[in-house]
């Protein structure tokens, strides 16, 4: 490993460039999972609760990766945690092609949980070590691309269905980005996390995550990541029987909005701080979530789904940046926590959802995660104002 400060900026943008190829290889894999949930599901006689659990075991994967990864992210560097994310990938896909059954399936999707994992573990504090000035800004930068990779995922899985390929077919084209990002990425040099670097020892580190804003940024991490990512695993199954539209069209319409608001990122920050941001993104995902089960036709459906995707846009990579901003001494090891944390509230959330479809019906489905976000929002509000009442001056 290298320092940031030995990097060319060639070096520095082909390793950006790579992580953002290893996130659009881990967006195939929710993109296409979410379209071929009803093709499995009958294939293999299961129930939408079956195939919530064999789903969510992508996000527990995820998270014990993140959590293994970011110590370790640390300890041996970002490099080894990517290689480890392309052995698991190519597991995972090549098992889920030749899966015949709920076990196979369950262990196949587990092991692209933690091929997933791995990545995020990895790309996160790499992106804050290559550019520390604009780490917010980057992260939702790099971040565009699991949006960005849903649509072309999306987009991918249509024409395959229109070309009456199977799902089968539809799954091994996440080869295509894990390949480019081992090529990408494995011939490059590897700069050290920013706390390594700056000499902390791994005891300093683990003990940033005690801290009590790091916890009460975390609790928010879990309802922010299960108003994003278990409604947008079930929006293709839930939608597209509520409305007659293609679900797959409808999450890439969702994931496109996010692409281009990730894509603007600059311009956002610039005028409006990451609280604000938090407090207006999540209201938008309430209102979209509760709008998106009531609605019953197309042009009202893509309406609302604007809507929640405008929430949900700057959710994730920013809850990172605030960590990343607020937590330097943390490394890679508090990103880590944060979105291993944020992925394993999808393990239960996933098959939740798919529980209440089961029993009341799609519009109920959806009703139950506004909850989230209003939460969070709440949280942020305060935040916002106990920090403007301890920067403003006192008076005798």
């Amino acid at each position: 490993m290298i320092t940031n400060l030995t990097l060319t900026p060639s070096q520095r943008s082909l390793l950006f460039n790579g992580s953002c190829m290893a996130l659009i290889a881990t967006a195939l894999c929710f993109a296409i999972r979410g379209d071929i949930f009803d093709a499995q599901a009958a294939e293999f006689a299961l129930s939408k609760e079956q195939i919530g659990w064999t789903a969510s075991t992508a996000f527990w994967g995820f998270t014990l990766a993140m959590i293994f990864g970011g110590p370790l992210c640390d300890r041996i560097g970002m490099k080894p945690l990517l290689i480890g994310a392309f052995v698991m990938h190519m597991a995972g896909v090549v098992g889920t092609i030749a899966s015949q059954g709920f076990w196979s399936l369950y262990a196949a999707t587990l092991a692209i949980g933690v091929a997933n994992g791995l990545v995020e573990a990895a790309i996160n504090p790499l992106a804050a070590t290559l550019f520390p000035d604009r780490k917010v800004q980057k992260l939702n930068l790099l971040h565009l691309w699991f949006p960005g990779g849903i649509v072309i995922g999306g987009l991918i899985a249509w024409m395959m269905t229109g070309m009456d390929l199977g799902w089968r077919v539809k799954t091994a084209t996440i080869l295509v980005p894990t390949l480019l990002y081992a090529w990408m990425m494995f011939r490059l040099p590897f700069p050290k996390t920013e706390a390594i670097a700056q000499g902390l020892s791994l005891r300093n580190i683990y003990a940033e995550a005690l801290r009590p804003m790091f916890l009460l940024l975390l609790c928010c991490m879990v309802l922010t990541a299960s108003s994003e990512l278990a409604p947008n695993q079930w929006i293709p199954s839930i939608l597209s029987k509520a409305t007659g539209l293609p679900g797959i069209a409808l999450l890439v319409w969702i994931s496109g909005i996010m692409a281009i608001g990730r894509a603007s990122s600059e311009w956002v920050f610039s005028k409006v701080s990451s609280i604000p941001l938090m407090m207006i993104s999540t209201m938008l995902a309430a209102i979209g979530l509760y709008t998106l089960s009531m609605v019953s036709g197309s042009a009202s459906t893509l309406a609302a789904s604007a809507v929640f995707a405008a929430g949900v846009t700057f959710l994730w990579p920013t809850m990172l940046g605030i960590t990343a901003e607020r937590f330097p001494l943390g490394g890679g090891f508090l990103l880590a926590i944060m979105g291993g944390v944020g992925m394993l509230s999808n393990s239960f959330a996933v098959p939740l959802i798919g529980r209440v479809y089961d029993q009341s019906g799609p519009s109920a489905a959806l009703r139950t995660v506004t909850i989230l976000p209003i939460t969070v929002c709440i949280i942020f509000g305060v935040i916002a104002m106990v920090e403007r009442k301890q920067k403003a001056p006192s008076h005798a």
